[in-house]
């Protein structure tokens, strides 16, 4: 069957890449993905593949059914949206919306999953059960179309048994692909903290509280968290990278502003780590004499690999893949809405490798992103492995 998908995915790579580049020149952003998800139904309608569109307003869910529909149901997922990042660069089919990019590959995970589609849909005298094709919005934005989906019930009468997506990867060559077993990619929170106090003539500190300087105790109070405070074996990752103090040379602020984001690998010690941030501010503002207001937001949580999962779908990927071309990789402490689908289903999450052999790939959310479009016969063609072998041999 490798042969034969392969072989199907070539005589569709055409196809694939020009929906690749018909989604990178119309980007749209989080929640706004109207015109991608009407140019996504019309594939479907093409492949005579039945859907329900709509959910979170873009999300689709098509339904592609092999014989015995009933007998197992799985889901493969894409994200849609793009970033508001000014493309760079004089590509055939640059962006047209001044302003918005897909620097993230959602174009490709998209366009390799409707590629798939086509592929199993060949097949799909020869596979069993219904395939879920999840077309989800607003990965990029809080609080993500993953967890707004299934609370609209996206999967209700056709909850899947596992899940499978995939992300491109600019560092890793084209051809290749990396899983991980267990915990992969870390939740992700923002953290905002006000201090408030008086302000007043920074020739006078004895008549006001120096809102600048505990907002710098605080800053560092916060760093024992990570060093002291979470257990050494479990990844996490406290930074802050906005401070706004809005006075001058000689007036301390009355209030100071700091946002800043909580990674973590855990999701009970995330829960830890954000009661003792509250702590630990507020108790430091009230020594200095100031008041101090913390807003967490709850972002996404981790992204865990179900072991048997994953590692069945190492195994069918070095099957597919040619020799050396399955790589195993680390832990990233980068956040992912599908660990809300990861949290609920057994889920696996992996990595394709899209870097360009001349010339610069870009690194992902920047204006000279430019992925290996060769990449793209993988992406789809081991999906499509993947969402066979499951079906089958799962």
């Amino acid at each position: 069957m490798q042969s034969r998908i392969k072989e199907i995915t070539k005589q569709y790579l055409k196809d694939i890449i020009d929906i690749r580049r018909h989604l990178h020149q119309n980007p749209e952003l989080s929640f706004e993905e109207h015109q991608t998800s009407a140019y996504i139904q019309e594939q479907l309608k093409k492949m005579d593949i039945p859907f329900k569109a709509g959910f979170v307003k873009t999300g689709i869910i098509g339904y592609l059914k092999g014989k015995n529909p009933d007998k197992k149901t799985i889901a493969l997922r894409a994200d849609m949206d793009a970033l508001p990042i000014q493309e760079s660069g004089n590509l055939e089919f640059t962006s047209r919306n001044e302003g918005v990019m897909h620097a993230c590959g959602h174009d490709a995970h998209t366009a390799a999953l409707l590629g798939a589609a086509m592929v199993l849909n060949k097949l799909r005298e020869e596979w069993e059960g219904t395939i879920l094709l999840l077309f989800q919005p607003a990965e990029e934005v809080f609080p993500g179309g993953a967890k707004l989906m299934m609370e609209e019930g996206c999967f209700e009468g056709n909850e899947p048994e596992m899940i499978i997506g995939q992300h491109v990867l600019p560092s890793m060559k084209t051809g290749h692909v990396g899983f991980k077993s267990g915990m992969y990619m870390a939740s992700g929170d923002e953290v905002y903290i006000t201090v408030k106090g008086k302000g007043g003539h920074a020739a006078m500190p004895h008549s006001l509280t120096d809102n600048v300087l505990i907002a710098s105790h605080i800053i560092v109070a916060l760093q024992q968290i990570v060093s002291r405070i979470v257990p050494a074996q479990i990844p996490t990752v406290l930074s802050f990278g906005k401070v706004i103090a809005n006075g001058a040379t000689n007036i301390i602020p009355e209030k100071v502003e700091i946002a800043g984001t909580l990674r973590t690998m855990n999701e009970e010690w995330r829960a830890i780590i954000k009661s003792k941030i509250k702590e630990i501010a507020t108790n430091t503002a009230k020594a200095m004499g100031a008041d101090c207001d913390i807003d967490i937001k709850d972002g996404y949580p981790v992204v865990h690999n179900n072991e048997l999962v994953t590692e069945k779908a190492i195994s069918f990927s070095k099957e597919y893949m040619s020799e050396g071309a399955t790589e195993l990789m680390d832990i990233r402490m980068t956040a992912e809405d599908f660990g809300y689908y990861s949290q609920k289903y057994p889920c696996t999450f992996y990595r394709f490798g899209v870097e360009q052999k001349e010339g610069e790939t870009g690194s992902l959310h920047t204006p000279q992103f430019n992925l290996n479009e060769d990449s793209l016969e993988t992406a789809a063609g081991l999906l499509a492995y993947l969402g066979y072998n499951f079906m089958q041999n799962g």
